[in-house]
C-alpha cells in the first residue's frame, strides 16, 4: 500500500486508539488531530484549512499572507 501523503486523524477513538487500540499516530504520521465524537462539522472545516496552511508553499501565497484562488 502506498503511503499516504497527508493525514487527518478524526474522532477520539482514531487518535487515542480506544481501549483496545493504540492510536492511529503509532502507525502512520498525522499532520492534522481533529477530536469530537463525531467532529462538528466546523471542527472539520477547521482542520482541512490547518493542513491547507501546511501544504500550500509559501511561495503561492501573496505577500500579506493570504492564499490566492485555486481555480
Amino acid at each position: 500500500m502506498p503511503e499516504p501523503k497527508y493525514v487527518i486523524a478524526m474522532g477520539a477513538c482514531t487518535i487515542t486508539g480506544g481501549i483496545t487500540v493504540r492510536g492511529v499516530d503509532k502507525f502512520i504520521p498525522v499532520d492534522v488531530y481533529l477530536p469530537g465524537c463525531p467532529p462538528k462539522p466546523e471542527a472539520i472545516i477547521d482542520a482541512i484549512t490547518k493542513l491547507r496552511k501546511k501544504i500550500i508553499p509559501k511561495n503561492l501565497s501573496n505577500p500579506k499572507g493570504q492564499y490566492l484562488p485555486t481555480n
